[in-house]
């Protein structure tokens, strides 16, 4: 993650409104763009954040036989494949590399995808990368209830080895509510438009069309539900046995909705303490989540930890992992 930005900045200089600051509680935000250079680009970052992953696999590196590629914004040029950049300048020129357009969903379902595909030998590189600036995109502003940060994220799937064992994935989707985040008008580049994406307005216009946005959010609640139900079924587990929570980065309202109101969860066994410092990092918050779980030594052995994925569409993913051995690599 490049250099993070202070949100109170942001609301001293008229970048983020000081209610929506109050609201969300979010302290800083990853900005490539803070600083006095252009800094790296987003498929940059998710290099280097591959590179990490694949340094801490060990033996698995050697194995990688997919990559799959997930982001939500632009990649730094059109008609391009970032998937195989990503790829090549990790050492698997010869590597199937596939995108994966899920968004905020978009970790967990490639985990899902990944190991249906890995054989008894193989193994999957996961990579994650955005960089949100403008002027086609308002960090601060684009969307109620979260500010959008920029980085790149990794993980490393094997059929053999590790620190965690994957338990079971479930994916639930209602894609009538697509039109929920499609923007109230359409560009052929999205860096010639000259006001930032509102995603807030379409989701405004969508709720003024189908209905109030109460019923909407009880729709996207259904989804989730779904989602985390089968995925904890599958694990044979209740969710009275997960021990952490790795859920998308949003506000604390937001997030604290979800935690206590729909999933019955303390707080404190979310991923909410990095989330106020990182903000929403498109399709990287699951990765980075479990991430700075495991570096931080919040997580032991025996642990189990859900992760629960929500992106426009709409989709739903859910996780459930068991951590299995003390991480050998230093934070």
């Amino acid at each position: 993650m490049p250099a993070r930005l202070p949100a109170e900045e942001a609301v001293k200089s008229g970048l983020y409104a000081p209610e929506e600051h109050a609201a969300n509680r979010i302290v800083s935000v990853p900005a490539a763009d803070a600083g006095p250079d252009a800094g790296p680009s987003a498929p940059e970052m998710a290099v280097r954040a591959a590179r990490v992953a694949l340094d801490r696999a060990g033996e698995a590196a050697t194995r990688v036989s997919t990559v799959f590629h997930s982001h939500l914004w632009f990649q730094g040029s059109e008609l391009w494949a970032p998937a195989s950049y990503i790829a090549d300048r990790t050492g698997h020129p010869g590597v199937p590399a596939f995108g994966l357009q899920q968004s905020c969903n978009a970790g967990i379902a490639a985990i899902e995808l990944a190991a249906g595909r890995l054989g008894t030998a193989d193994a999957a590189l996961l990579t994650t990368g955005d960089r949100f600036t403008g002027p086609s995109f308002d960090r601060w502003r684009s969307e109620r209830g979260l500010v959008y940060g920029d980085g790149g994220t990794a993980l490393v799937l094997s059929t053999t080895g590790g620190f965690a064992r994957l338990l079971s994935t479930a994916t639930h989707v209602d894609n009538s509510l697509e039109s929920i985040s499609r923007a109230t008008r359409l560009a052929d580049d999205p860096r010639a438009v000259e006001t930032p994406l509102d995603l807030s307005a379409g989701a405004d216009a969508y709720a003024r069309a189908h209905g109030n946005t109460r019923q909407i959010a009880q729709r996207m609640a259904e989804i989730a539900d779904a989602s985390v139900r089968r995925a904890l079924t599958d694990a044979d587990l209740a969710m009275s046995d997960i021990d952490r929570v790795v859920l998308v980065s949003t506000g604390r309202s937001r997030m604290r909705w979800q935690l206590e109101l729909q999933l019955g969860v303390p707080e404190k066994i979310s991923n909410w303490e990095l989330s106020s410092t990182v903000g929403h990092l498109g399709a990287g918050d699951h990765f980075a989540g479990l991430d700075h779980l495991v570096e931080s030594g919040r997580v032991a052995a025996g642990d189990r930890v859900l992760l629960v994925g929500g992106g426009t569409g709409y989709s739903c993913s859910s996780a459930v992992l068991e951590i299995t051995d003390p991480v050998p690599w230093e934070a």
